[in-house]
């Protein structure tokens, strides 16, 4: 399995498709799952550089995902993008709390993602 940058874990097919679409785009390779232990499971399994986590997730949320990932010795330093709904407050105070490293609100434009994961991944320009 040839290694990823960036696993989307997003149970929505058409958000799932668009951001897939538009981080390809972009230049990276994709990974993606949709339920919160196929997560868990796939950054196990593939290494990704970045994870982009939806908090609305069927088996496990968002939340329980992050939290595991922390707990961990080798996914503490994964750095993690959060999707949240539009006003939810607390669902970002919640992620923060539990070491998100960056937040993108649905509905979100293509290139408010981009340069997101651009910054996480600490890449100015994109992939080379």
């Amino acid at each position: 399995m040839l290694a990823i940058d960036i696993l989307i874990a997003e149970d929505e097919p058409s958000i799932l498709e668009s951001l897939d679409f538009i981080l390809r785009r972009a230049g990276w390779s994709i990974g993606s799952v949709t339920d919160g232990e196929a997560a868990l499971e796939s950054v196990r399994r593939l290494k990704p550089r970045m994870l982009v986590l939806d908090v609305m997730l069927p088996k496990r949320s968002g939340f329980d995902v992050l939290k595991h990932l922390r707990a961990e010795q080798e996914t503490k330093q994964l750095p993690v993008l959060i999707l949240t709904a539009k006003g939810q407050q607390q669902d970002r105070r919640i992620a923060e709390e539990l070491g998100a490293n960056c937040f993108v609100t649905k509905p979100y434009s293509n290139a408010e993602v981009v340069c997101a994961v651009r910054q996480l991944l600490g890449e100015n320009a994109g992939p080379a």
